[in-house]
């Protein structure tokens, strides 16, 4: 009996028992340990692959946006029926990027074919003076994210010896952003600096309980989601003065639980050293490279071995691309990052909710085939 556990800074995050004695060459690992052979930067089997089917699952159990994004029941099935239909090697419990604004107090809108948001002609910060409404949550009677608890723990107990569970939430500034909109806090950083950030911790503290729930679970990872980390919105300097602190604090206390740390942000020129400098993640997920890297080249040799690299298929761009280009925008970046392991196959953002399921299949394809080890 071979015992494969994964440490990272001498934190266990994932134990995985699996049989030699069963073993031959037609048999595959089973998603939990490619997976955490993979965030070891060893080489498992194949690549993982998970092209993040997530809105798009409600297809599978006929449910509207609104119906999935809120029922835990209807969400858990579809997340097991998407994970067995299209053979995923992970799951992740993204449904919106409101889940913890409502619960803040932030009217949303609940649309049947796409994600819900908040609405933007009632924002709950309408000035300054509203930042102080911002105070921690009783998480216990934070309805939208105790489902998501519930969500994770129906996911652990019926998956959660086969796949690795990562519960997704938002980051403290992306948070505070559904409350006021962007372009207000931009604003407000430069008149009232303090307010946003007594704000801010009034958020991550309610994160920090937030995830001991989820923790509790025994979901194998938080991913976070660091909207602001990257050129595309706001400098280097002002993300970690603003988010970065605030999110070192946050991936301190689950580390310190024993739960790996993930990151994902999607925005054009991630920094990733502020992001490792600051969260120490065990992986990132990112569509676009990092705001001091080149090619797809420095990046792997620049990251690939301090954290492992989710990506980073365009899923805007995968709608309209034919099978063939889907097939070789994957080797590419197969021939890229997969020496070595810490590389898992995925687009760079959720797969598109009202989309064709048959370019995530390709995507699948490409792992299980092109993407073998051995």
């Amino acid at each position: 009996m071979l015992m494969l556990k994964l440490y990272s800074k001498n934190v266990k995050a994932i134990e995985v028992k699996h049989c030699m004695t069963n073993h031959n060459k037609s048999d595959e690992m089973k998603a939990l340990e490619r997976v955490s052979l993979t965030l070891q930067h060893k080489e498992a089997d194949r690549i993982p692959v998970y092209p993040l089917l997530n809105g798009i699952s409600r297809k599978l159990v006929n449910a509207s946006y609104k119906d999935w994004t809120l029922n835990a029941d209807i969400t858990a099935e579809a997340y097991c029926k998407v994970t067995e239909q299209f053979g995923l090697d992970a799951i992740v419990t993204l449904t919106d990027l409101s889940v913890e604004a409502g619960d803040f107090g932030q009217e949303l809108i609940f649309p049947d074919n796409e994600a819900a948001h908040p609405n933007f002609y009632n924002q709950m910060i309408k000035g300054l003076d509203d930042y102080a409404k911002v105070e921690p949550l009783n998480v216990k009677n934070a309805s939208r994210m105790m489902e998501h608890v519930k969500l994770c723990d129906k996911l652990v107990k019926a998956k959660g010896k086969e796949y690795p569970i990562v519960a997704f939430i938002f980051g403290p500034l992306g948070i505070l952003s559904m409350l006021r909109g962007q372009a207000n806090i931009f604003m407000d950083i430069l008149d009232d600096p303090d307010a946003i950030k007594k704000a801010i911790a009034a958020i991550t503290q309610t994160l920090k309980d937030y995830v001991d729930a989820l923790i509790a679970t025994g979901v194998h990872a938080i991913m976070v989601d660091t909207l602001f980390g990257s050129q595309s919105i706001m400098s280097k300097t002002m993300w970690k003065e603003f988010e970065g602190v605030y999110v070192k604090e946050l991936a301190n206390h689950i580390h310190q639980q024993n739960c790996m740390v993930m990151v994902h942000n999607c925005g054009n020129g991630i920094y990733f050293d502020a992001h490792i400098e600051m969260m120490k993640p065990e992986a990132i997920s990112f569509l676009h490279l990092p705001d001091d890297c080149k090619s797809r080249e420095e990046l792997k040799q620049k990251y690939g071995g301090t954290t492992t690299l989710i990506g980073h298929v365009d899923p805007t761009w995968i709608i309209s691309a034919t099978e063939e280009e889907v097939r070789k925008e994957c080797r590419d970046q197969i021939d890229v990052y997969k020496k070595n392991g810490g590389f898992i196959l995925a687009t760079g953002c959720e797969y598109p909710a009202n989309a064709d399921f048959r370019n995530a299949e390709v995507m699948v394809e490409e792992a299980r085939n092109y993407g073998r080890y051995r």
